[in-house]
């Protein structure tokens, strides 16, 4: 049997990989992934016991994200994303509409299919879009990097970190949600307001001629997409299920030959992967075996455990932030959550997705000032922090 034909599209609104001069690949990738291997070795001989244990807490959502990203990709090459950002450009009669749906698109998409992916297949689509009606690009890609970081909190497999501090907890993706959906809300709003009004001169415009875009192929890549949220809602633990979803989807591409087996291991960025797989591990043993996190931890209220959380993950990155500071039961997983997920829109440090951005958005010929970004973050952490505090408060959700 034949694949259905994938959709034409322009090769700059392409989102995917950066060419080979900016691939994972690169000294800095490797060297993050031996440092995690030599951290991960090291804590395995000295205690084994805590690393066994560390590790049963932080493998799957690696695996989660991995699979989610290989879903990606097929749903991108199927022109899922590419269709609905055109769609967005076509019906916005100005830039303040344009950037309310792709921040609604931004939102949908990282809660479904974790943030790096949004980050890694939106930001290219975006600033496409953005050129195609003659707008600036900045409100739209400065937008998608933080509000996806906000909108990690909506569900479980929306960010790495939800799984790894609520594993203590086995919540399903429908009681995560019930639990955090206003602070995520609010937390979204704020971010995307915050934006909207630094970048406000760039959203005063109005459409130009936008040329027809070929139909998306619905097929394997929307059934995968819906398959991976629905396990994601349903189950405790979705990451070998969505994973398996992830490699047959794949198989069947590289199949059929509709797609390059390199495609997918450079979507993965494998070295990053398992670098702060690595990182995670060495972190969440050292977490264990030292008590002084968690006795920092019972000595704040919710306040300061997002403070303290946002810091943390500006210094090490929020995935290992989230196993040191979570390898004992937190007082306040869900203040936790905040910070960690919210506290990266800080800096370049916090976050994988903030390199997935970066890269994405120079392969759309777009040149993203981290200085830019990180002053927009300085505005929307402490406000978006305060308001999903504010909403748990409220909600009695701890």
């Amino acid at each position: 049997m034949t694949s259905p034909a994938r959709p034409k599209r322009r090769a700059d609104s392409r989102p995917g990989p950066a060419p080979d001069s900016d691939r994972p690949r690169s000294a800095p990738s490797w060297l993050l992934a031996v440092t995690g291997a030599v951290g991960a070795i090291t804590a395995a001989i000295i205690q084994p016991g805590d690393a066994r244990s560390a590790a049963s807490q932080v493998w799957s959502p690696f695996v989660l994200v991995g699979g989610l990203l290989v879903i990606g990709l097929v749903a991108d090459t199927d022109g899922l994303f590419a269709a609905a950002g055109h769609a967005l450009a076509r019906v916005a009669h100005n830039g303040v509409v344009l950037y309310v749906g792709s921040m609604l698109l931004v939102a949908a998409v990282t809660a479904v299919l974790n943030l790096d992916t949004s980050v890694a297949f939106l930001t290219p689509l975006l600033v496409y879009t953005a050129r195609s009606r003659g707008d600036a690009h900045a409100p739209l890609l400065y937008g998608c990097l933080l509000l996806s970081n906000a909108a990690s909190l909506v569900l479980p497999g929306s960010n790495l970190t939800n799984l790894i501090v609520l594993g203590h907890r086995h919540l399903n993706g429908g009681r995560f949600l019930s639990q955090l959906w206003p602070a995520a809300l609010a937390a979204i709003l704020v971010t995307a307001t915050v934006v909207a009004i630094v970048e406000r001169r760039s959203l005063h415009t109005t459409a130009s001629d936008i040329a027809k875009l070929d139909r998306p192929v619905l097929g394997l890549g929307l059934a995968a997409v819906l398959a991976a949220a629905i396990l994601v809602v349903v189950l405790p633990s979705p990451a070998l299920p969505v994973a398996t979803v992830g490699v047959i989807t794949a198989g069947i591409r590289v199949l059929r030959r509709t797609e390059e087996p390199r495609r997918f291991l450079e979507v993965l960025g494998l070295p990053v992967l398992t670098g702060l797989f690595g990182i995670a591990l060495t972190l969440g043993t050292i977490g264990r075996a030292w008590a002084g996190p968690a006795t920092l931890l019972s000595h704040l209220n919710t306040a300061g455990t997002a403070a303290l959380a946002a810091g943390a993950a500006v210094i090490v990155n929020n995935l290992p932030a989230a196993a040191l500071l979570a390898a004992r039961e937190p007082s306040h997983p869900y203040a936790l959550l905040i910070g960690l997920n919210l506290g990266p829109n800080l800096f370049i440090t916090g976050s994988l997705a903030w390199i997935l951005w970066r890269r994405a958005a120079r392969t759309a010929g777009a040149q993203p000032s981290i200085a830019h970004a990180s002053r927009l973050g300085a505005l929307a952490v402490p406000l978006s922090i305060a308001a999903a505090l504010g909403t748990l408060t409220l909600t009695g959700a701890h």
